[in-house]
């Protein structure tokens, strides 16, 4: 084995990390008998040699080699193997429709030597299909299926192995590997859906049957029975029930049941090292971790596999939310907790990314928090902290929770600042007073939550107790290095009860500011003196005074406006940071004279040179501001409509000003933008392998803007 490897000018070539003369101790740590060697040279492999999936000069090289360790009876782990040559060899250059410019040309060209020397060899994964390892043969289907040049033989080879193939979830990979071949080869979808239809029809074991259908979903989602609802949910307790299946694992016997539970994302398995048949090893490493993080994920499963397929099936549903949500509901009144747990977690991927009538099944999702089992309660937990106003159904259950877990009040991290928990977090955003007692608890530990003033914001007048001791921590606060980490939430949280009796303690930070952060610091005290209006009278002369400090005149000059109304004194200086060099600063001006409304219409003919500006985001600030200061919606909402077709992230921002601009007419252009809008069932703000904590809230602001405009119910210019 390995004939010639010291031959290859290894030190020549780089891998991520700088020169690759180290790949050959990991190639022959892949074939060491120890398990921790193996386990610490795959992990050198993907996080050097293949790094986030990269193909170097050094990684062609690798490629005959992992052909000799992928065929030698006597290596061990070779499923890892060739799940590393899928990985390497499977990047399709025809899938992405962007231009490659000239920095991509060579990258682009070691993918595509890459996917030819793989496919190459890619005829010795027929052997390995039947191979006596079954960590191989759960690994060669799918790489027959993204490498193999002869896509009918693999489906036929799929076909002929089932039968035979004893293992369980090396059977699911079969069917997985056709439904593969399906979506790349489409010509193939029909034969493929035809055989997936006769397991899901004559198939007995539930596992296959519930596999079927979700490559199904994911290649021919027409062809799924019309009873796909009612179909699954009976699989499901078809597992529950099967020999070695857990109807309700105790939890006393699970590991670590106090770990925090996160979403698990969606993913294709290519490229992506399957982790859980391989033997745990003593070394620190990111493999190591994730095949500890599965194995933990699967103890006292009976169909470990179920999860994902149900992931997949939920993902060929795709805008069929009506079925998904009946899906997850029979899920979430399953007596296997694991199950509920699955299903927790696919609630929060549906509501954050698809809109829908989720009463019911957020009214299940926080039925989960008195569950005893730590993982469940804690997984529907951080499923409700995202949900804002769409958690109503559960603010009794939150606050039951609340109530009997005090520990989980505040959590504690290794690193950064103390965070509060997700009841804590979800019913604050509900704005129920019944979270006040545990944020003025977080207010008297040593170190406040950083979060803890948003929470308060949330609440609003609710939370008024707790001013007086934001007021006496924020005068508490060392104006040192660390001032602004430790003043900023409690500067938040008084700036969204506006509690102008805190003038004096928001003065303090705002003359005291330090070097580090200084600006920062200024600026969000300077947001609180806003906020306060004619309360806040005292700090006029320190306002005046800071319009003609660099850096924040633009806040100060806001803030002076809400305090004492001074149009002489802000006018100018917002009128010169129109004129700013930084984007960012003439987009706060643009904002800052919006709210001046006609006082400030001099500016009009300097805000409407802005509307043809190449940033995006500075028209749309131009075009509502120009509306707050003439009056006239004109020539503001051709902007602000162009905006909206070509960056769907600005939308929020324009409903918001064409809602207060008054009645939209049924027939305009507006009109029928945000009646399209209304009619979309994915949220405006979905993305594809990621989420942001607030994207439900901002995409449900999103509906109710647009209703409001409809209706004409707008208060008209901020004026």
């Amino acid at each position: 084995m390995f004939s010639g490897i010291d031959e290859v000018d290894w030190a020549s070539m780089e891998h991520a990390y700088g020169p690759a003369d180290d790949v050959p101790v990991l190639l022959r740590g892949l074939a060491s008998a120890d398990p921790a060697e193996r386990e610490s040279a795959l992990d050198g492999m993907y996080g050097a040699v293949h790094h986030q999936g990269d193909v170097y000069a050094c990684t062609l090289a690798c490629i005959p080699f992992l052909f000799e360790l992928a065929v030698d009876p006597d290596v061990q782990d070779r499923g890892s193997v060739v799940e590393l040559l899928t990985s390497i060899g499977g990047f399709d250059l025809d899938e992405d429709d962007d231009e490659i410019d000239e920095d991509e040309i060579e990258g682009a060209a070691n993918y595509a030597m890459a996917a030819a020397a793989v496919t190459a060899g890619a005829g010795v994964f027929f052997e390995l299909i039947a191979d006596e390892d079954p960590g191989v043969r759960l690994a060669a289907p799918l790489a027959l299926a993204t490498l193999h040049r002869h896509p009918v033989r693999v489906l036929d080879l799929l076909r002929e192995r089932l039968p035979a193939e004893p293992d369980e979830e090396v059977r699911l990979a079969l069917v997985e590997a056709a439904g593969r071949v399906a979506l790349r080869h489409r010509p193939l979808a029909g034969r493929v859906v035809e055989w997936l239809t006769l397991l899901v029809d004559r198939e007995r074991a539930p596992g296959l049957r519930l596999a079927a259908l979700a490559q199904l979903a994911r290649c021919c989602p027409d062809a799924l029975p019309r009873d796909v609802v009612p179909v699954v949910s009976g699989l499901l307790r078809e597992l529950r029930t099967a020999p070695g299946g857990a109807p309700d694992a105790d939890p006393d016997t699970e590991p670590e049941a106090d770990a925090e539970v996160e979403p698990e994302p969606e993913t294709d398995p290519v490229g992506c090292p399957d982790l859980s048949r391989a033997e745990p090893g003593a070394a620190p490493t990111l493999v190591g971790q994730l095949r500890a993080l599965s194995a933990q994920d699967s103890a006292g499963r009976g169909a470990p596999w179920a999860a994902d397929l149900l992931r997949t099936l939920h993902v060929g549903l795709d805008d069929r939310v009506g079925d998904r949500t009946a899906l997850l509901v029979d899920q979430l009144r399953s007596p296997d907790r694991w199950q509920r747990i699955d299903a927790v977690r696919m609630s929060g991927g549906l509501i954050r990314a698809w809109r829908g009538s989720y009463g019911e099944l957020v009214a299940l999702v926080g039925d989960q928090l008195a569950d005893p089992e730590p993982r469940l309660a804690e997984a529907a937990s951080h499923v409700l902290e995202e949900l804002f106003s769409l958690a109503a159904p559960t603010a009794d259950a939150l606050a039951a929770r609340l109530a009997a877990d005090p520990g989980g009040w505040v959590k504690e991290w290794a690193s950064g600042p103390p965070g509060l928990g997700s009841t804590v977090k979800a019913l604050s955003r509900l704005g129920d007073a019944r979270a006040v007692p545990a944020l003025a608890a977080a207010l008297e530990l040593p170190e406040v939550p950083h979060d803890v003033g948003f929470a308060v914001a949330h609440l609003g007048r609710a939370a008024c107790p707790l001013a007086a001791a934001l007021r006496r921590r924020l005068a508490g606060v060392p104006l040192d290095e660390g001032a602004y980490d430790r003043a900023s939430p409690l500067l938040a949280g008084l700036t969204g009860l506006r509690a102008g009796e805190a003038t004096p303690e928001v003065l303090r930070v705002l003359r005291g500011a330090p070097e580090y952060r200084g600006e920062w610091l200024r600026t969000a005290a300077l947001r609180a003196l806003g906020s306060f209006g004619p309360a806040a009278r005292e700090a006029v002369p320190e306002l005046r005074a800071m319009l003609r400090r660099p850096g924040t005149a633009t806040e100060a000059a806001e803030a002076l406006w809400a305090v004492a109304g001074d149009r002489d004194a802000v006018l100018p200086v917002l009128t010169e940071g129109l004129g700013s060099d930084q984007v960012h600063d003439r987009r706060a001006a643009a904002a800052a004279l919006g709210a001046l409304g006609p006082q400030a219409a001099v500016v009009a003919p300097r805000l409407r040179g802005l509307l043809a500006h190449e940033e995006l985001w500075l028209r749309v600030d131009a075009a509502i501001a120009l509306w707050e200061v003439t009056g006239r919606p004109e020539e503001s909402t051709e902007v602000l409509l162009t905006a909206w077709e070509r960056n769907r992230h600005v939308r929020v921002r324009v409903a918001e000003c064409l809602a207060r601009m008054g009645p939209v007419g049924p027939a305009s252009t507006a009109a029928q933008v945000l009646r399209a809008e209304l009619s979309s069932v994915r949220r405006h703000n979905a993305l594809d392998g990621g989420y942001g904590s607030h994207d439900t809230y901002e995409d449900e602001k999103l509906l109710a803007l647009c209703r409001q405009a409809l209706r004409g119910t707008g208060k008209g210019s901020t004026a």
